[in-house]
């Protein structure tokens, strides 16, 4: 594997110094404090079930040059954005919604004419990325988001999850010819066309973390009867009603706050506006009538790399659970899963869960351990076709335990679909930095339900409410009225958890009404008379739940749904994967030759990484050695094929400035950097990158050949193998400097010598 670490001028080098010993490599730090995502503040305020949020993000340049910051981050997967600002010195600028592609477009011109500016996209329902440009030498730049979602009501507690890092997600398909979209350490390929765009760089283990993390929550419950309100990954104060983070906390897991409700009630609010209105409909859950059918069971537990350590422990538990609560009238199948997939020895089909079948499946999972990569589709299929053939009066249900780390949602999503037919799918998500997007995607789409496990000291809470979700649903055949088009409304009512609904009418109802289906077959039916409020969450609520619905259309392969998305999106003024949030200053700060950062992300709590350095894999952490991807060209290249539209890339205003401490691009041919034929291979690469940016400028190819030398040094350290002397000396000659297209050359001379005796490998994706 290869590691990226900062290219320093002669200026700069005067103003670096070492951080402790146990910082890790390539973990530097300037006088001026490390660069350039400096703080990050959650400010959020709780009425009832409805979360309103602040976020702020800081930035600082203390380079002697302008500064283009990148930062890719998560955001909650339901929650709305509804608006951005961006705050410069004493100036202040309210950001526009606009559609994506024109949003880059002005971006791009206000950076290429000087002016300060900042975008925001959203690139999932959770990732999104932020790039804020022409920050002057010595100043800050703040950008503030503002949210308002929904919390997760269940069993009488409501949770406030806001995540703060994205994790690295397996990346499947064959890369695609030419540079990057994005600026991620996973190469773009056929299958995730944007994967560069959804990786970001990963700190190096032990690296000082460089962000000041702040959250506050100030709780009030409208009403209801507050009771216990606990923080599960993070040191939390309380004082009067606002929860805070104490200082010190890292932005490497998701803040999870739950709330303990009492005296929650069915309820309709309507939202008029001149247009008709929007109304949200809550609905609790009738007590259990009528006996448990039959079901039909297939588990799918994920072994891929991502999983371990206490994850793999945790999802070892859960899978058993929940074999022990199927009874003697099912039947079940458990398939466990990374790049392969095997199943205990029960035969290829569904067989009853008698207690020996049940003790054989328990037996196959105590021994389960993680490896491999997270290939999801086959399990999926396999799992779904089993269950294809479930009898009537009999319910099939599919159970997925995985952390979610995957790039390729959108292509399952359209797979998977057709096969669905009756199958309830229901997902349990373990990780500190789950993928929650995905896997609220996709138990929606399976009429299911999704529990997220973020501790192994919540997995046995966990586990009490998922034992009761997998069995029959209390109401089927769910039927809102007022009808809406969008979003698709819930089709189940499950143990504990209210039915929520949003929907969009023309005439202010009355009432709205309730209809489906109890387990014995009876029909069932609630009324709820309508309140009427000035709400506006409530509308951006409905917007973004709307939006969700249609873009899930689209990655089904649905390209007529794209400007009905554009048009409700700047509609409702919320933002979603085909516009952006930009704001541009006047005010000329730099002649628009800016260096470009893309600002590394913490190691998610809990995963266990290689040390004394970390990258994550091109395909997920954990799979399959991945390919040598090529540094990203200095200019990005147009859209990948298959890209959505409006994914078109950054235009070329800006070089790149690559982080001490990140950890991006990697290999794929097998074996640590340790291997003398995996530095062969690196060598080829780099032959190859210094064939492609041959006719680039001198002062950029000086850059280039500092970011050489970085690489191989960093290579070197840990031997001293005298086959390496070449590469050794071509360190030292590259940092004593000279003229570039000497250097250039002689780069090229002894990296295709010692590549000379390269092997050729058999391709991960091939």
């Amino acid at each position: 594997m290869t590691f990226s670490v900062a290219p320093m001028k002669s200026a700069e080098l005067d103003r670096v110094g070492l951080v402790s010993e146990d910082a890790g490599v390539g973990a530097l730090r300037t006088e001026r404090g490390n660069l350039p995502l400096e703080r990050l503040d959650v400010r959020a305020t709780i009425t009832g079930l409805v979360g309103r949020v602040v976020l702020t993000t800081g930035f600082v340049n203390s380079y002697d040059t302008a500064l283009e910051a990148t930062y890719v981050f998560p955001l909650p997967d339901r929650a709305a954005v509804t608006g951005m600002k961006m705050t410069a010195g004493d100036r202040v600028v309210e950001a526009e919604l606009q559609e994506r592609a024109q949003a880059r477009q002005t971006y791009d011109d206000a950076i290429a004419s000087g002016r300060q500016a900042s975008i925001v996209e959203e690139e999932r329902p959770d990732v999104f990325t932020m790039r804020v440009g022409n920050i002057p030498a010595g100043e800050r730049v703040t950008v503030e988001l503002t949210l308002v979602g929904p919390l997760v009501f269940e069993d009488g507690a409501a949770t406030f999850r806001f995540p703060l890092v994205v994790a690295p997600r397996y990346v499947p398909g064959t890369p695609l010819s030419g540079p990057s979209v994005g600026d991620g350490y996973a190469s773009d390929t056929d299958v995730v066309p944007d994967a560069s765009r959804i990786t970001p760089p990963v700190l190096l283990p032990g690296f000082p973390n460089p962000v000041r993390l702040g959250i506050g929550v100030q709780i009030d419950p409208a009403g209801l009867e507050l009771g216990e309100v606990r923080s599960s990954l993070h040191t939390v104060v309380t004082e009067g009603n606002t929860v805070s983070v104490e200082p010190g906390e890292r932005v490497d897991r998701d803040f999870v706050l739950r709330l303990t409700y009492a005296g929650n009630s069915s309820s309709a609010v309507c939202v008029p506006d001149a247009e008709g209105g929007t109304y949200q409909l809550t609905v609790l859950p009738p007590e259990p009538s009528g006996p448990v059918r039959p079901r039909d069971v297939v588990l799918l537990l994920d072994r891929s790399g991502s999983m371990s350590g206490w994850k793999m422990v945790a999802a070892r538990r859960a899978a058993a659970r929940i074999v022990d609560t199927l009874t003697a009238d099912d039947t079940f199948a458990v398939l466990t899963f990374d790049d392969r997939v095997e199943r205990p020895d029960l035969g290829t089909g569904l067989v009853a869960a008698t207690d020996r079948h049940r003790f054989r499946a328990v037996e196959h999972l105590a021994g389960v351990q993680a490896r491999g990569g997270t290939e999801m589709f086959e399990p999926l299929r396999e799992g779904l076709t089993l269950l294809a053939r479930a009898s009537e009066g009999r319910d099939p249900v599919l159970v997925l335990v995985t952390d979610g780390q995957v790039g390729n949602e959108d292509q399952l999503l359209r797979d998977i679909t057709p096969l669905l037919n009756r199958t309830r799918v229901h997902a349990v998500g373990i990780d500190t930095a789950v993928n929650a997007g995905f896997l609220g995607r996709l138990a929606a789409a399976g009429a299911g339900r999704c529990e997220l496990v973020e501790s192994e000291d919540r997995l046995d809470e966990a586990m009490a409410h998922i034992q009761r979700r997998i069995g029959a649903p209390l109401i089927t055949d769910v039927v809102v009225s007022p009808s809406s088009s969008l979003p698709r409304q819930p089709s189940a009512i499950y143990p504990g958890v209210p039915l929520v609904a949003l929907g969009r009418y023309r005439e202010t109802p009355e009432v709205v009404t309730v209809r489906g289906r109890t387990r014995d077959g009876a029909d069932w039916e609630q009324t709820v008379v309508v309140r009427e409020v000035d709400s506006p969450a409530v509308r951006a609520q409905w917007a973004r739940a709307a939006l969700r619905d249609l873009e899930d259309r689209y990655a089904t392969g649905d390209r007529s749904v794209e400007q009905e998305i554009v048009q409700t999106s700047l509609r409702f003024g919320v933002l979603c994967r085909f516009t952006a949030f930009v704001a541009v200053d006047e005010r000329v700060v730099s002649d628009g030759t800016v260096h470009r950062v893309v600002q590394p992300v913490e190691r998610p709590a809990g995963w266990e990484m290689p040390v004394p350095m970390f990258a994550a894999q091109a395909g997920g952490y954990g799979g399959p050695p991945m390919p040598l991807m090529a540094a990203p060209a200095a200019f990005p290249p147009p859209a990948a094929p298959g890209a959505p539209a409006g994914f078109a890339p950054p235009a070329p205003q800006a070089r790149r400035l690559r982080l001490g401490g990140a950890a991006p691009k990697l290999t794929h041919g097998g074996g640590a950097p340790g291997n003398p034929t995996d530095l062969r291979e690196i060598a080829a690469v780099e032959v190859q990158r210094l064939e492609r940016d041959a006719g680039l400028p001198a002062w950029e190819r000086r850059d280039l050949l500092a970011d050489l030398a970085s690489r191989l040094g960093t290579l070197l350290a840990t031997t001293q193998d005298p086959a390496w002397e070449p590469l050794r000396r071509l360190v030292t000659e590259l940092i004593a400097g000279g003229d570039v297209d000497q250097l250039w050359a002689r780069a090229k001379q002894v990296l295709q010598e010692f590549a000379a005796g390269k092997e050729r490998r058999r391709s991960f994706w091939r």
